[in-house]
């Protein structure tokens, strides 16, 4: 069995300037394929909300979905580092909530790393989870779980107090202790600011290509995924396609009388 990738590998991988590749994974079958895809980090992202779930937010998912949709992925990976999310609610209360529920997804959900949202104003909360020993990657610039504040998924820090704030952010999260930071939404010229300044990994999504790796979501970059159409995302593959087509073939052969055939019954 491979060893699976570390903090250190990724802080390693900064370092010697290779790019640092992640995708998401919510369940078994895939997170497998994605393992066997090379993948470095594989993040439990609470986009399970709109992705698995059809939620038109990340808000509504809570903690025992983020745990059962850990421990799958965590069973069908080997390589890749296993980052989870935390979901709204788990971490802006208090501390305390904030501790638990992180000691939660890595004892119950079998995770790595955590990832939460915001900058200068969970810097506290960063720090208290790394002081239990436990990984946080940070998340700032377009943040799904303050869409309602934002007014929308709109573009964040190209004005000029925005692009400052975005800056005192990323310091911010690395000072408290993060290992990695995510960087969604934002003008790749400040991406590329924040990368230059970070002494710790950036992960980019719709932050161009000056960042130390990107993230993308799996059902995207396989065309599985016809809610959204961000600009920031490529299109590997399109198997919906073939999804839909092998289950026509099989209706048909169904009402037929085709299938099954003599080869499938006993």
């Amino acid at each position: 069995m491979s060893r699976r990738k570390t903090i250190l590998d990724l802080q390693e991988m900064k370092a010697k300037g290779e790019r640092i590749a992640v995708l998401t994974a919510y369940d078994y079958s895939l997170a497998r394929l994605v393992d066997r895809g090379g993948i470095d980090l594989v993040l439990v992202g609470d986009s399970v909300g709109s992705i698995v779930s059809g939620y038109d937010t990340t808000l509504p998912v809570t903690m025992e979905e983020m745990l059962y949709h850990a421990r799958a992925v965590v069973r069908g990976t080997e390589t890749p580092l296993v980052v989870v999310d935390l979901p709204f609610l788990s971490y802006q209360i208090d501390l305390r909530d904030a501790r638990l529920n992180a000691g939660r997804l890595i004892k119950e959900g079998g995770g790595q790393a955590v990832k939460l949202e915001g900058g200068e104003n969970v810097a506290e909360t960063i720090r208290a989870i790394v002081d239990m020993d436990i990984p946080v990657m940070g998340h700032i610039g377009l943040t799904p779980q303050s869409v309602h504040r934002m007014g929308g998924y709109k573009v964040q820090g190209r004005q000029e107090e925005q692009a400052r704030q975005l800056l005192a952010d990323a310091r911010a999260v690395e000072a408290a202790g993060a290992f990695a930071l995510v960087l969604e939404g934002i003008p790749a010229a400040l991406a590329r600011q924040i990368t230059a300044a970070a002494a710790i990994p950036t992960i980019g999504i719709g932050a161009g290509v000056h960042c130390d790796g990107q993230v993308l979501v799996l059902h995207d970059i396989l065309g599985l995924c016809e809610k959204y159409s961000p600009k920031f995302v490529k299109r590997y593959v399109d198997v919906s396609g073939t999804i839909v087509a092998g289950i026509e073939e099989y209706v048909r052969e169904v009402k037929e009388g085709k299938f099954p055939g003599d080869e499938h019954s006993f």
